[in-house]
């Protein structure tokens, strides 16, 4: 079991020259058949990226016309446009992209797309990353199939926007711990789930319970662990559980998610450190923060839920 979600990595290129653009698209995003073409005198460039091995965080910017294919294979990409023109999915489902609006990039097959003078803002989750969080929430297994065509708006959209400048905080920020930036990656994963519909192309399974004992173990080693960004396959493994036999242990014992639970368990911490805190110096973001909870808003619903009280007022007592 590691304790970090894995080594953050930033990246920025910048040019002005056409070919370097080309292979930087076509190593990034499968890009094939690509034609770049300026619109102004000189063409330019910029592509940059942060992140961890779940979740990258990317931005795009041409000042040109570009089109080209995509074949997005191994993740799920969302992306939504800041300035310019831009549609995808042009031999499927043709979609013309709309500021501010999130699309899903289509997955496993190739993708023909149309840019001019654009700049557009990406979210790049790991698929074994993705597909194990809507194990842990939705019951499902194997790859997720997304509606391409599907645009969030109203009260949804912005739920999502929330979610994303909250995670970008924490993703941005290179003192953030590494349970922080788990949680946060979880974070905009479910917002993603919650987001965009999407069907599993592996229905659930329906398996045996195991027995309490390594149920009771599991439980032991959350709360042994709960300062570390552990997952459910590290809680699985510690016991010698499969994650799925895990999951259907905790849905019928404790009637959560095994995730779920060990989001109680920190729960519980916070609450003791909100106790004993001294309200002049610590802050219920500050604590809340440490213990993995990016989005304070969500943090303080599920504190009111559990503890019948406000963090702030524990705080002060």
């Amino acid at each position: 079991m590691s304790e970090h979600t894995g080594p953050v990595e930033r990246s920025e290129v910048a040019g002005r020259d056409v070919d370097e653009a080309r292979d930087l698209f076509a190593g990034a995003y499968n890009a094939g058949s690509m034609v770049i073409e300026p619109t102004e005198s000189e063409f330019t460039f910029r592509y940059t990226a942060i992140g961890d091995d779940e979740l990258t965080l990317r931005g795009t910017q041409f000042d040109g016309h570009v089109t080209g294919t995509v074949l997005t294979q191994g993740e799920y990409i969302v992306s939504w446009l800041t300035g310019g023109s831009g549609a995808t999915d042009l031999a499927g489902d043709p979609v013309r992209l709309v500021h501010g609006q999130p699309a899903m990039f289509a997955n496993n097959r190739l993708a023909e797309f149309d840019f001019t003078d654009y700049r557009q803002n990406l979210m790049h989750f790991d698929g074994t990353f993705l597909e194990r969080v809507a194990g842990e929430v939705e019951g499902t297994s194997g790859p997720i199939l997304f509606d391409t065509t599907a645009r969030p708006s109203g009260e949804q959209l912005r739920r999502w926007a929330a979610s994303v400048t909250s995670v970008a905080r924490v993703i941005y920020d290179d003192a953030s711990p590494a349970l922080l930036r788990s949680e946060a990656n979880r974070a905009a994963a479910v917002a993603l789930l919650e987001t965009f519909p999407h069907t599993a192309l592996h229905a659930p399974v329906e398996i045996g319970v195991p027995s309490g004992g390594k149920t009771r173990a599991a439980v032991e080693f959350m709360i042994a662990n709960a300062h570390l960004p552990i997952r459910t396959e590290d809680v699985a493994e510690a016991v010698g559980m499969s994650q799925r036999s895990l999951q259907s242990a905790f849905r019928k014992e404790h009637d959560i998610t095994a995730i779920d639970y060990l989001r109680r368990v920190r729960l519980d911490r916070v609450q003791e450190e909100l106790r004993q805190a001294d309200p002049g110096r610590a802050t219920v973001a500050e604590i809340a923060n440490r213990w993995g909870f990016a989005h304070l808003g969500r943090f303080s619903a599920s504190y009111t839920n559990r503890f019948g009280e406000y963090p702030s007022t524990t705080l002060g007592s």
